[in-house]
């Protein structure tokens, strides 16, 4: 893929334009813009929302958004929506295989596979945690949202992402982000498969870092968003959209990615997972896994996200008398974990790239036994751990998982067994 040029920072309030002079001085919304460019704003809040947490762009765009013909109902294929209640929701910890390529030409949305979420789109409040497996780019076919923002994992294969404010290119190890509302078109760079987590609530942003400081984890600076590209393409068209759960179909007699200019900070965004500043203990103790949130979409309890994205990259290893991979856990919350490269150092096997695992609430989940053998006899010497990339959705409530995923050939019907050979140890004192 080309190098493409981007505008550095996390919510920041960006100007690009395409052709020079498109963007109008001074002002929003002229009489009449320059170049004959059409004036749409473009809000993901209300207009009453504290400033700190406001989100809007103005476009300058060849033609409005309305021009399309009306929206049809199209077939969501094994794309599902909240609320999740196809079938009743099993206590059981739950792991998968990597999802296949497809075999016949399947393209970005018609290779969206929904694991499963909680909440509702019509509530704004939630999640969907969907994969993708896809062979062929779309091109006169575009996508958007309206029921929540998409965080994009890619595991196999790098994305170009032609959306309405410009262009991303991410690869495994990156991540995008695209607001809900914003139209968008996937080019694939051979067969490409990942993870999309569908955030119904409010908008992520990144942590806050409290006595961390003021810099750590992932840096404002390192989040890219696209400079204005546009396409002024006539002819046949589809526009996708999601809509309370449901998939919907428009013809349009132009490309909708016909920004030529904006400015705002509404905007998509990538970020490359390499440049997290992983804080990790430098004494005892395995920390918190809270500490490595990238970003986090809050609920209206404090202190309780509606989802964190968190991830476990190469990092030091240096604790004293410790037992250093993830200990025994129980939660509160609901999680759901992928892997894009390399091993898991909780799972010594089971758990490869492209999979997944869902642990819900109060569900027991820690190190296998071989994990735990192992560590618990190592030496503790300072470890590098290299080439891994895991990560996790983190979400307040349940997820409840779809029927497919409960009755799918790559769920993994034995993965409990990966704790029964955990042997007692105990040796009560002689009294």
């Amino acid at each position: 893929m080309d190098r493409l040029r981007y505008q550095s920072g996390f919510g920041n309030e960006f100007a690009s334009e395409a052709e020079a002079g498109a963007l109008p001085q001074g002002q929003n919304s002229p009489q009449r813009s320059p170049l004959g460019l059409y004036t749409e704003q473009f809000s993901g809040t209300p207009f009453t929302a504290p400033r700190a947490v406001n989100r809007r762009t103005w476009t300058y765009r060849i033609r409005p958004s309305v021009t399309h013909k009306p929206y049809e109902p199209m077939q969501c294929g094994l794309l599902r929506s909240g609320p999740f209640d196809e079938i009743p929701t099993s206590p059981n910890q739950l792991r998968w295989n990597p999802l296949p390529i497809p075999e016949q030409p399947t393209d970005f949305v018609d290779g969206l596979v929904t694991l499963g979420g909680n909440g509702d789109p019509a509530l704004q409040v939630g999640v969907a945690i969907h994969l993708y497996a896809a062979n062929v780019s779309m091109v006169d076919r575009f996508f958007y949202d309206a029921d929540g923002e998409l965080l994009l994992v890619p595991q196999q294969g790098a994305l170009r992402l032609h959306t309405e404010l410009g262009v991303l290119a991410v690869e495994p190890g990156e991540i995008a982000v695209i607001p809900r509302g914003v139209k968008f078109r996937v080019v694939l760079d051979g067969p490409s498969r990942g993870y999309l987590c569908e955030n119904y609530g409010l908008a992520f942003r990144l942590p806050e870092l409290g006595p961390i400081g003021a810099n750590g984890l992932a840096n404002a600076r390192d989040f890219l968003a696209p400079e204005a590209a546009y396409e002024d393409r006539e002819g046949l068209f589809h526009i996708v959209s999601k809509f309370l759960g449901k998939l919907w179909q428009a013809e349009i007699d132009h490309s909708p990615l016909d920004v030529v200019a904006w400015h705002g900070n509404y905007t998509p965004y990538k970020y490359d997972l390499r440049l997290f500043n992983c804080i990790n203990t430098v004494s005892f103790d395995h920390p918190d896994p809270s500490i490595y949130t990238v970003l986090t979409s809050p609920s209206h309890t404090p202190g309780t996200a509606n989802v964190d994205f968190a991830i476990f990259p190469p990092r030091w290893m240096v604790a004293e008398h410790t037992f250093r991979p993830p200990w025994f856990h129980r939660n509160l919350m609901n999680e759901f974990m992928g892997l894009v490269f390399g091993q898991y150092d909780a799972k010594a096997e089971g758990f490869v790239p492209g999979g997944a695992s869902l642990h819900n609430c109060m569900a027991g989940h820690g190190p296998d036994a071989e994990t735990w053998e192992r560590a618990s006899a190592a030496e503790l010497k300072p470890q590098y751990l290299d080439n891994t990339l895991a990560f996790m959705f983190e979400t307040q409530m349940v997820v409840r998982p779809t029927k497919f995923a409960m009755e799918t050939k790559i769920l993994q019907h034995e993965y409990y067994e990966c704790w029964q050979g955990l042997k007692k140890h105990f040796r009560a004192p002689q009294r």
